[in-house]
This record gives structure tokens, sequence and C-alpha cells, in this order.
């Protein structure tokens, strides 16, 4: 009889296993259920001679720009300082920021509005004509959009 019962016992442990490691991969496999952000269109302008970066809303839900943050990358390569926003002065940014971007406004970015800053020279890379800007908003860690443009 013992022989009987350890091919059973032993198909029951692989099973056992089986099932505890089906359940741990299961968990930590993360799903992101939370609702996704807003939806807009945004255009991108960069002015090399100005070092000013701006965006205008061309459509779609307003944005709340204290719940997102901001990267923008010269060439491929992100700037030293990202912009805080919203911001009045900031380490690697000239101080006073037009539109959402700045503190004393409404900090929502809607359409056929504008927001701007001036990239310090304190920061880099230098925006030079012909190089390539992007700006990539975030909420949270999910992307809610990224726009380019050759900076003029």
């Amino acid at each position: 009889m013992p022989r009987a019962v350890s091919p059973v016992v032993g198909v029951v442990t692989l099973l056992a296993v089986t099932i505890v490691l089906s359940a741990t991969l299961l968990g930590a496999t993360a799903v992101d259920l939370s609702p996704p952000g807003p939806t807009a269109s945004l255009d991108l302008t960069a002015d090399a001679s100005a070092d000013r970066i701006e965006l205008v809303h061309r459509g779609g839900e307003p944005l709340d720009i204290s719940t997102l943050k901001v990267k923008v990358s010269v060439d491929g390569d992100p700037l030293d300082y990202q912009p805080p926003v919203p911001f009045f002065a900031a380490k690697g940014f000239r101080s006073g920021p037009e539109g959402a971007f700045n503190p004393a406004s409404s900090n929502r970015l809607q359409a056929g509005e504008q927001t701007s800053f001036a990239v310090a020279s304190t920061n880099a890379p230098e925006i030079t004509s012909g190089a390539t800007v992007s700006v990539t908003l975030f909420s949270g860690n999910r992307t809610l959009l990224e726009v380019e443009t050759t900076a003029t």
C-alpha cells in the first residue's frame, strides 16, 4: 500500500506548488485600474533665441497643471532640471512662467489657452535652432501626452 500512496502524494504536492506559484505571479503582475487621465491636444513651440517653450491647448479636456509632471528633452536628452509646475522661480528656469505654469494662475490649461516658460542658461542641454524639443506630460506614472517640435 505505501507504493500506491507515493505517486498520489507527489502529484498533489506538485499541483499545490503550481497553484501557489501561479497565485504569486498573478499577484505580482500589477494591473492599473485607475481611470484614464484627461485627453487633450497640444501644440508645442520652442524659441531657441529666447530659450522659451510654449504649449497651446488646441482642444479636448482642460488640464489641471498642479496634478501633472512635466519632462522636457532636447535632442533626446532630458534637461538637467525639469520644471516643477506650477512654479514662479525654480532652479534651471527664468522666473515668471506665463499661463497655467505660473502659480498665480488658475493652474488649468483649457482649449485656446497657452502656457510657457524660459529655460535658464544654467540648465542643459541648451535649446539651439534646429534642435528637437519634446515635452511629455505625466499624471502619476501614466504618460498623458508627448509633443515634439523643432526649435526655431
